[in-house]
């Protein structure tokens, strides 16, 4: 099967540190044509770190939505390419905890936002976890770090506390896999 989109011309729309804001111009499979926005930003790692039945997260004032938010750690270094997905686990780990994972399983790939971005993420489970010191950054300064019981946990997803999707979707992964 063809691709159902054919991008005929693009356009970079806005572009800074952090993300690439660009505008295609495509043809459809009836060939009728469009435009289609697409957000592009680094690969992410999201780390789930659960040991010995707790689950440790972080929380943070997330602007877009005007509301703090429980999460589990997870990032991008935008200014270094080509990062080791596990490298930058660890890293978004101790930053943002400061935690380290004696061991850090690689679970699975998936996609942030695939209807308007091509971001996607590394979904990692980190356990034997020890305290290292946090190194937070400038624009993490009112992040917090909280540790739950699995079962507290899986009631803050249910009762609607914790609604990142990319924490929600990691947790079903590592789930899954029968890990937590």
């Amino acid at each position: 099967m063809t691709d159902a989109i054919t991008q005929l011309a693009t356009r970079l729309v806005y572009e800074n540190r952090w993300l690439r804001l660009r505008e295609d111009r495509v043809r459809r499979m009836d060939g009728s044509e469009g435009i289609y926005s697409v957000l592009e930003r680094a690969e992410f790692a999201v780390v789930g770190p659960i040991d010995n039945g707790v689950v440790h997260l972080v929380e943070q004032f997330r602007y877009p939505v005007g509301r703090r938010c429980w999460e589990f750690p997870m990032g991008t270094w935008e200014t270094r390419s080509n990062v080791d997905p596990a490298a930058l686990a660890a890293g978004e780990l101790r930053e943002e905890t400061g935690l380290q994972a004696g061991k850090l399983t690689e679970i699975g790939q998936l996609f942030q936002a695939a209807g308007y971005s091509s971001q996607s993420g590394r979904v990692f489970l980190a356990t034997d976890l020890s305290v290292v010191g946090a190194e937070l950054e400038h624009e993490e300064q009112d992040m917090i770090t909280g540790h739950f019981a699995l079962a507290e946990f899986e009631r803050m997803i249910r009762d609607g506390v914790i609604r990142d999707a990319i924490t929600i979707a990691a947790f079903g992964m590592i789930r899954l896999h029968g890990l937590a």
